[in-house]
């Protein structure tokens, strides 16, 4: 595997649909999903990296845009006596079980190359549940009420994983943005452990876990992150590559990171080919490097800048 960006928002536009109609509907993801794996040089397609969708699972509330990614607005968990009270929902529920149908629909297409689902993690999970901000005070204040929801989040991460390899994923994307904003002790604390267990329950010789951070923190973080299992690690473009390529165990993919808002979505073609180029230069020594975007992609993104991406991973 040597290419794998997330490409889907700006893929759907070009198809005509809005992110709001998007993020609701597995036959235009699937659709996407299917143009994507036969008309980019991609080696295996990722659904959409939306992070609202465990949480609405839940029960929290979902703002939802015609041109913006889904966003969970509240607080679900307040305080000890609600994270005892959090009931876990079935691994089909609100549109968790549309995104296990796209799956389905996408491999039903026969698209000849692997799908991988996307799905969030137990920290990031938690704090959409506990509010973000919140959730920094509370680590401190009351973690064995963090470790509560913790425990609910993962026990239900696994069961809408397995879910999604029952409706034929090849593999899993799971994003953990929001570990990569705590300190390396905080990550190794709140997150790693519950990673390790979801890696664990899921992944098996023909089912990968990818595991992205976009967080500044990633490579004081590294030896926590790889011990944490995932057959490969995607990073934003706020990591060093280079480094944490050199910090991977073998047979590690190490993936990314080009800068999804100022060089793919708000740069030109030069910018994107420079950056694709330094990006190679700097990484493409490495075997289990792979060419990738830091994070999702822009709905806005200008088509032009995309193939330019695309002529830079041939």
């Amino acid at each position: 595997m040597k290419f794998l960006p997330v490409l889907s928002f700006p893929v759907a536009r070009k198809l005509g649909h809005s992110v709001g109609e998007f993020v609701k509907s597995s036959s235009l993801q699937a659709e996407t999903m299917s143009w994507i794996a036969r008309n980019t040089p991609v080696d295996a397609v990722l659904g959409p990296m939306d992070l609202s969708i465990e949480a609405e699972a839940f029960g929290a509330a979902v703002r939802f845009g015609d041109d913006e990614i889904p966003a969970i607005t509240g607080q679900l968990v307040e305080d000890e006596e609600g994270a005892d009270a959090l009931a876990l929902p079935p691994p089909g529920a609100g549109r968790c079980g549309m995104a296990a149908e796209a799956v389905a629909k996408a491999k039903a297409a026969q698209i000849g190359k692997p799908v991988y689902a996307g799905m969030i993690g137990p920290f990031s999970l938690t704090g959409r549940l506990m509010d973000v901000t919140e959730v920094m005070y509370l680590m401190a204040d009351e973690p064995e009420t963090v470790e509560k929801v913790l425990e609910k989040a993962t026990e239900f991460l696994i069961g809408y994983g397995k879910a999604l390899k029952a409706a034929g994923a090849d593999g899993l994307f799971m994003a953990e943005p929001l570990a990569g904003v705590v300190s390396p002790a905080d990550l190794s604390g709140f997150s790693a452990p519950y990673v390790t267990r979801i890696v664990g329950a899921l992944q098996d010789e023909r089912f990968p876990v990818v595991y992205h951070n976009c967080g500044t923190s990633v490579v004081k973080a590294a030896d926590a992150i790889f011990a944490q299992g995932a057959a490969g690690c995607h990073f934003g473009n706020a990591v060093d590559l280079k480094t944490m390529l050199e910090l991977a165990p073998a047979g590690v993919s190490v993936m990314g990171n080009i800068d999804p808002v100022n060089v793919l979505a708000r740069g030109t073609p030069d910018d994107v080919r420079a950056a694709c180029n330094a990006l190679k230069e700097s990484c493409g020594g490495h075997p289990n490097f792979v060419l990738s975007s830091g994070c999702d992609i822009p709905a806005s993104t200008p088509w032009e800048n995309l193939e330019a991406f695309f002529e830079a991973a041939k």
